[in-house]
């Protein structure tokens, strides 16, 4: 089937940029993202026409071929534990947008591969990682099922990137796309960044460094009414490192929530009920070693754990 495409919604007249167009078209239009039960979720109308396109920064600005090219490449590093060596080569640079798009046929992949998407991150919100990275988000990333571990959960460091993590608060939508649940989480990263100068191109284009999340048990977790008033602690090697409000600033969750909202629309996506939203934290980014022990407080209580040990 021909598929006309173009930036504005003209059909597209050169036989090459068609070819290129439809191949990064057939990238995506097999690729589904589930959750369990949930019904697919296919990125591309019934037109072929990729819905919310940015119309002065659509995917003509980069080739379909190295958008393709960059995704399989990205996700090679990813899998080999050496992520995002695109961003060594003298002059490799990408706007925030290709960015995205990059990270999303990324996402495509994996999801061909038999992976599910439980969700999202927003992260470089807070003060804390907003003075660490010298950028200003927000920034959004993707999660995904198999990287998602229980509370107490043992990490082989040499399995990471230069492992550091975050301890911060995450949401769980509902139905009616708003907040139907509050929890702790610890966020797993792969903690580097390849080019002289920090970007939030390469930020995005790295999923976030995010490299999974560690849940609380929400069996035993207070959920919907955690105290906006609230604090959140981070303990690692048996001391406390860091401690501040619940959130990455006073404006709660539903900043985070709302403005994710708003950058999957723009590029034909949504969230589903049931995903899980990491909200970003008020605090920073903190490598841990063998033998650490990580712990998320709320108040005084312990909420989720693990600890670092490498395979022996």
């Amino acid at each position: 089937m021909t598929i006309e495409f173009s930036r504005k919604g003209f059909p597209v007249r050169n036989a090459r940029k068609q070819n290129m167009l439809n191949r990064y078209l057939t990238l995506f239009t097999t690729n589904t993202r589930t959750h369990g039960i949930n019904t697919q979720l296919n990125r591309w109308g019934a037109s072929g026409r990729l819905t919310n396109l940015d119309t002065a920064d659509s995917i003509i600005g980069m080739k379909s071929y190295d958008i393709e090219q960059l995704a399989a490449r990205q996700l090679s590093d990813y899998r080999s534990g050496n992520p995002g060596t695109c961003f060594l080569e003298p002059g490799f640079t990408i706007d925030p947008v290709t960015a995205y798009k990059v990270q999303d046929a990324v996402t495509g992949l994996r999801v061909n591969d038999g992976a599910r998407v439980i969700g999202y991150k927003v992260g470089c919100t807070g003060p804390g990682t907003r003075a660490q990275f010298g950028m200003d988000g927000p920034i959004r990333g993707t999660l995904f099922e198999d990287e998602a571990r229980k509370d107490g959960a043992i990490l082989n460091p040499d399995e990471f990137c230069q492992l550091a993590i975050e301890g911060e608060m995450a949401v769980r939508i509902g139905e009616d796309q708003q907040i139907e649940a509050m929890f702790p989480v610890i966020e797993l990263h792969n903690f580097i960044f390849r080019a002289k100068e920090k970007t939030l191109s390469e930020l995005i284009a790295n999923n976030g460094i995010n490299a999974g999340i560690v849940l609380a048990d929400m069996d035993r977790t207070p959920s919907p009414n955690i105290g906006r008033g609230a604090s959140l602690s981070l303990s690692i090697g048996g001391s406390i490192i860091g401690k501040a409000g619940l959130w990455p600033n006073d404006d709660g969750p539903e900043a985070s929530v709302d403005w994710l909202k708003n950058n999957l629309s723009d590029y034909g996506l949504a969230l589903r009920a049931g995903d899980i939203v990491l909200a970003g934290t008020a605090l920073g980014l903190y490598p841990v070693n063998d033998g650490d022990e990580v712990i998320v407080y709320i108040g005084d209580e312990p909420t989720v754990r693990c600890r670092v040990a490498r395979s022996k």
